[in-house]
């Protein structure tokens, strides 16, 4: 079902929600969407795809006029009921809780998205950041112990997901005691369903959220009655930044929002920037001889592989986007994965350049009010996992066995429309004899 060949004027013939052709590479369709119109509108469910860098932007930080209501679900199932008229603005209101994810940061519009975010803005704070970072690097050494035992291993299921998971753990200061069950239930079992954005007709498995909501809430109704000097006491007592105090699911939906949410996702960034590691000598070589070039590296390589392909977006009024109208009640997809890519912003975009001077100005994180909170940890986790693996090893390769040789490779992509990223990673390591830090 391969279509990357076609020239671009069979590129309405693709749908891109529901074609697993481009699951492996979905860039080729997104530089052809872009070379026709930055703003265009796909044929197949009716949404506008925002291709371009300022366009993207220009979106992202204009949310009178879009709302993220439909941030994480985009054109599936729908709006409940049609959106007519040229102020959309009270049907969103009204029927907005009936939207999958509804009580999710991402889909919060302001004032509402400004509390929640204002009260997980106190969760993690410069300082609490900075204390968690030790803590990285503790858990990167301490898993690398079990993983760089063997000479290869599968990167994401046996570093990067445990890593991530743990990182985060520590971060909402979940109890030492509970952070196995934790990995039992979040990361061992194997995820039901396609989840959100699948491009099969999976809905979203609720397991891990119920799991999260269920400790998470313990947890906080806990702390409530008997505070203690901790991070989970920090986080039942935090007050809104008018002063009030949330209801505990409140409380408990932004921690379980900061672990589902960034988990995944720098799961993706690392097994991204590892697979570049282990396919580039030069690269690896550039890196393990000039360690600072690590966080411009992070970089690169979120804006050559965003692990959020786009984010959805629904237009209240009437808007221009890049010059072309779009009317109310229009669902935009802002395509991060093409915007990064955007030849106007990034030169020879295609290439992937550790010294890229304007790496990071890619829109991975997005812009405006929901510009991912997480960045700082995504950003830190990345570099302490890629400092310590090349300060553990003296060479990283792609494992052959799982993957095929150099001029043949097989990787196999997250097949949804939301996420972009491997579903695993086998790698061959030669490991550096005595790796003190």
């Amino acid at each position: 079902m391969a279509h990357h060949d076609e020239p671009s004027d069979d590129i309405d013939a693709i749908d891109f929600f529901r074609d697993d052709g481009l699951v492996a590479d979905p860039y080729p369709y997104f530089d052809a969407l872009r070379a026709r119109c930055p703003v265009h509108r796909e044929p197949h469910h009716d949404v506008v795809m925002v291709t371009g860098y300022d366009e993207a932007v220009e979106v992202f930080q204009d949310s009178r006029t879009f709302s993220s209501c439909v941030s994480v679900t985009g054109p599936f199932p729908g709006f409940p009921v049609p959106l007519e008229g040229d102020d959309v603005s009270d049907l969103i209101e009204r029927h907005r809780d009936e939207l999958p994810m509804s009580d999710q940061l991402p889909t919060l519009d302001p004032p509402v998205h400004t509390a929640h975010r204002g009260l997980l803005m106190r969760l993690i704070t410069p300082k609490r950041l900075k204390q968690n970072e030790a803590a990285i690097w503790e858990i990167a050494d301490r898993l690398l112990d079990t993983f760089l035992a063997r000479e290869e291993g599968e990167f994401i299921s046996e570093f990067a997901g445990p890593f991530t998971l743990l990182v985060i753990a520590d971060l909402l200061g979940v109890p030492e005691e509970d952070r196995e069950e934790f990995l039992d239930r979040l990361q061992r079992r194997p995820q039901a369903g396609g989840g959100i954005g699948s491009t099969g007709d999976d809905t979203l498995a609720h397991s891990p959220l119920e799991f999260l909501y269920g400790r998470f809430t313990h947890y906080i109704e806990d702390r409530r009655r008997e505070p203690r000097e901790d991070v989970l006491t920090g986080l039942a007592t935090a007050t809104f930044p008018d002063g009030s105090l949330p209801e505990a699911a409140d409380a408990v939906r932004v921690a379980a929002n900061l672990f589902s949410a960034g988990q995944e996702t720098t799961v993706r960034l690392l097994s991204s920037a590892l697979k570049v590691i282990a396919e580039r000598p030069d690269i690896q070589r550039l890196l393990r001889d000039e360690r600072d070039r690590i966080p411009n590296f992070v970089e690169e390589t979120l804006r050559m592989e965003s692990p959020v392909k786009g984010d959805f977006r629904l237009s209240r009024v009437p808007a221009t986007v890049g010059g072309v109208d779009v009317p109310a009640g229009t669902t935009l997809m802002v395509v991060n994965g093409a915007a990064n890519r955007d030849p106007r912003r990034f030169e020879d975009p295609g290439a992937f350049d550790p010294a890229r001077p304007n790496a990071r100005h890619h829109v991975a994180f997005g812009r405006g009010i929901h510009t991912c909170p997480g960045a700082p940890l995504a950003r830190a986790e990345a570099r302490v996992a890629i400092e310590r693996l090349l300060d553990r090893t003296t060479d990283i390769r792609i494992s052959e066995r799982v993957h095929g040789p150099a001029e043949s490779r097989r990787y196999q992509y997250l097949p949804t429309y939301i996420l972009r990223g491997l579903t695993h990673l086998g790698l061959e390591f030669t490991r550096a004899e005595e790796a003190t830090r």
